[in-house]
């Protein structure tokens, strides 16, 4: 249990976590983004080059970190309770499982009539792999590749097996459901690679990178035993984590070590710091960077649906800037910037108006015995 005096501090703590989730998103966008500019330059004939100066897919790893983090962190009132494993499945599905239903059925809808613009899967999924994909089960596609119906939602399925796991755990109290959840998901790697010829789902859950929710379910745990650094040993951190993340390879030989370790130091550098509110004062600087804070955080918000819906705000603004001849006009770089632009206000509206209110109904049914006070966190 938390104090009441140190709950602000603990909520402007998490302000950076949302802040760097925003920050996660937005290298999955800038990853996504490129390959639409490439396309656009195809159709235009001109010449583009995608910027390797960050592994961009290495946001779903700073996600994967700060999950393990957010779930160890939130889940302080279940642990140990008789009904703690119920409404923490309330919570999670509340949160993961609206939007990305909706998505994914706009998603089949609009691929099966308009293929070419969504990308389509050929002659479009079977009845088995959209159930597949709506109860979060990897199946393999006839080309071989492990994705749902909608592809981002791999991830997904990811996070739904780490929290029916971690669900399991939640009688042992926090240390105890840390290492448990260390223990499944190790054992989980090992066992994918100790069957022969394991079957899909087992080949798919025992990837090494579920390794990065034991890195955030650590921190977690070392934040609950009072570790805190001062203000230079988190900027040397997140600095590392920066330079890190610069020099990693673009295709990752252990994908836990080279993108997940940087992620991990960037999650660290975000929630070991000391209780006390951020920087106050009148200064034109300071309430600039206290607006950019206060956009990121709200981004960070957003992030869930910014990461599900930008490649429908990418694709109709790639299809837009191609039909009405600007593309050819304003040159890849540009198109590249108005569709990452275009993104935000998708997100942060979709927000607002759909999945916090579609989450706070779906919970309101599931938990309805919950109480009005929710962990801080538990929104995220």
């Amino acid at each position: 249990m938390t104090s009441r005096d140190s709950q602000p501090a603990q909520t402007d703590k998490l302000v950076l976590v949302q802040i760097l989730r925003a920050v996660a998103a937005g290298l999955v966008v800038v990853h996504h983004a490129q390959h639409e500019a490439a396309l656009l330059a195809a159709r235009t004939g001109a010449a583009f080059a995608p910027a390797a100066w960050l592994p961009w897919p290495a946001g779903v790893d700073v996600f994967f970190v700060i999950s393990g983090f957010i779930i160890v962190h939130a889940s302080a009132p279940f642990y140990g309770r008789a009904d703690g494993r119920r409404r923490f499945a309330a919570h999670r599905i509340a949160r993961l499982v609206p939007l990305y239903w909706l998505v994914s059925a706009a998603y089949l809808a609009l691929g099966l009539a308009a293929p070419s613009v969504l990308g389509g899967q050929g002659g479009g999924p079977d009845a088995g792999a959209i159930l597949a994909s709506f109860l979060f089960v990897p199946t393999a596609r006839p080309d071989g590749s492990v994705l749902p119906l909608y592809g981002l939602g791999w991830t997904l399925n990811y996070e739904m097996a780490f929290y029916a796991l971690f669900a399991l755990g939640l009688g042992f109290g926090r240390r105890g459901a840390v290492a448990w959840i260390a223990l499944a998901l190790g054992a989980l790697v090992l066992a994918a690679r100790l069957v022969p010829a394991p079957p899909v789902p087992l080949a798919f859950w025992g990837d090494p990178i579920v390794l990065e929710f034991v890195l955030g379910a650590g921190l977690a745990l070392a934040r609950a035993d009072g570790l805190r650094l001062g203000t230079p040993a988190r900027l040397a951190l997140a600095a590392s984590g920066l330079a890190l993340l610069a020099a990693a390879p673009a295709e990752p030989a252990l994908r836990p070590l080279d993108w997940g370790g940087p992620a991990a130091l960037l999650v660290a550098a975000a929630v070991l710091g000391r209780d006390r509110p951020g920087p106050r004062g009148s200064a034109f600087g300071v309430r600039a960077l206290s607006v950019a804070a206060s956009f990121a955080a709200r981004l960070g918000d957003a992030s869930y649906a910014l990461y599900l819906l930008h490649p429908f705000g990418l694709r109709a603004v790639r299809e837009a800037l191609a039909r009405t001849g600007l593309a050819a006009w304003l040159g890849p770089w540009p198109s590249l910037a108005l569709m990452v632009a275009f993104t935000v206000p998708v997100a942060l509206v979709a927000y607002a108006l759909v999945e916090r209110p579609l989450t706070r109904w779906v919970r309101a049914r599931l938990d309805p015995d919950g109480s009005a006070k929710k962990a801080v966190g538990s929104d995220t």
